[in-house]
């Protein structure tokens, strides 16, 4: 997982409220048995018409937010299943932070364990960058995890609040398994204690 200090990059928005999971990665694309890929079907429904093509009325085919590494939302952000799925893609698309005013509790956990930032604002500070993100062109934030701030060149700040563990996971780029990594010599040391202690007691 890569580490996340402070992040400087264009905005995209999302001005929608109660994204579901099965909105952000349909459920037909889950039977994928990679964890990559799932950027292609990022928010498949709302990028494409039903003929198959862009449509062309949907934000983040707009070539002004190409290569957007921060995504502005509406409050309750990934309800729904709990498919961890919805954060691969968010990821994988090239998301690192998702700034919205309320996240679902199970994708919050999800989303830490995948390297993505989650900021929750007020609503008053959301709708601010919403209307940035749509109006000024090539609308940067800057995302400090070591301060825990939101800002823009324009004077717009907001903090944010952090699990102390979550903020020490992301800045040290490490998920669930680079955590059990860390103490690689002590599981080392009881497994060689475990298997000498069984071969004498077999003796």
């Amino acid at each position: 997982m890569e580490p996340f200090k402070t992040l400087t990059a264009l905005a995209a928005p999302l001005d929608r409220t109660n994204v579901d999971t099965d909105q952000i990665i349909p459920k037909q694309f889950l039977k994928r048995i990679e964890r990559t890929g799932y950027g292609d079907f990022l928010f498949f429904d709302w990028r494409r018409t039903a003929s198959g093509d862009p449509d062309p009325g949907f934000s983040l085919n707009d070539p002004r937010y190409k290569g957007a590494q921060i995504l502005i939302a509406g409050k309750n952000f990934a309800c729904g299943s709990s498919r961890e799925h919805a954060a691969w893609a968010l990821s994988d698309y090239g998301f690192r932070v998702v700034i919205a005013p309320t996240f679902a509790d199970i994708f919050f956990s999800n989303a830490g364990k995948n390297g993505i930032v989650l900021a929750r604002l007020t609503e008053k500070e959301v709708a601010t960058l919403l209307q940035n993100a749509k109006d000024i062109p090539n609308y940067k934030l800057t995302v400090s995890l070591e301060d825990q701030t939101v800002t823009d060149d324009r004077g717009f700040k907001a903090t944010f609040e952090v699990d102390p563990f979550r903020k020490f996971c992301l800045i040290e780029g490490l998920d669930d398994i680079g955590l059990t990594l860390r103490h690689a010599a002590e599981l080392d040391k009881y497994e060689t204690e475990h298997d000498h202690a069984g071969w004498l007691k077999a003796k």
